[in-house]
């Protein structure tokens, strides 16, 4: 099974990419595409940008998609939606392919140093995503990152450790139903 991974930021200490590293673990056995929002920079999305025609890197996006079995991703949100880096990748890629996701199974997470752990960027994508062809099979949400993570150890809060386990492993079993 051939996984694409990625946070929907572009900080060097992105702390949603380090929930993805943790959840990446429990895939060790899988082909892991890994892939940095910063491979992926493009001028600010604009109808009269697109009469000249798409970056490459938004064909770059979506054929990394188009390659992968499962997407697994955590959102950074700011002021309560994606990160201006995310939205801008995903508006080039939209105007190319509407279907974005192109139905391939997703376990989409989000996390903050907030007690809200980035629940409004996960309600927004858990709505807007399957408009794009995203089969959402599970979320997780990681309140008061700072608090229950330890950039050794993952994720140290034991109820949301096992929260965490149970939805891969159902993410897992449902991935192998779709086989």
């Amino acid at each position: 099974m051939k996984i694409l991974a990625f946070a929907g930021s572009t900080s060097s200490t992105s702390i949603n990419r380090e929930l993805v590293k943790f959840v990446l673990k429990d895939f060790q056995d899988e082909e892991i595409n890994l892939i940095d929002l910063n491979d992926f920079t493009m001028p600010v999305f604009s109808v009269d940008l697109e009469k000249k025609g798409f970056p490459d890197e938004a064909h770059n996006f979506l054929k990394v998609i188009e390659k992968c079995d499962v997407i697994i991703c955590s959102l950074a949100e700011h002021n309560r939606s994606y990160s201006s880096a995310f939205k801008n990748v995903f508006d080039w890629s939209s105007r190319i392919n509407v279907k974005v996701f192109q139905n391939k199974p997703m376990f989409l997470m989000s996390t903050s140093p907030g007690g809200y752990g980035g629940g409004n960027v996960m309600n927004t994508a858990k709505t807007f995503f399957p408009q794009f062809a995203a089969d959402i099979k599970d979320t997780f949400s990681l309140p008061k990152f700072y608090e229950n993570f330890d950039l050794e150890s993952g994720v140290i809060n034991p109820d949301m450790l096992q929260e965490l386990k149970d939805k891969i492993e159902n993410f897992k079993k449902e991935i192998k139903t779709n086989d």
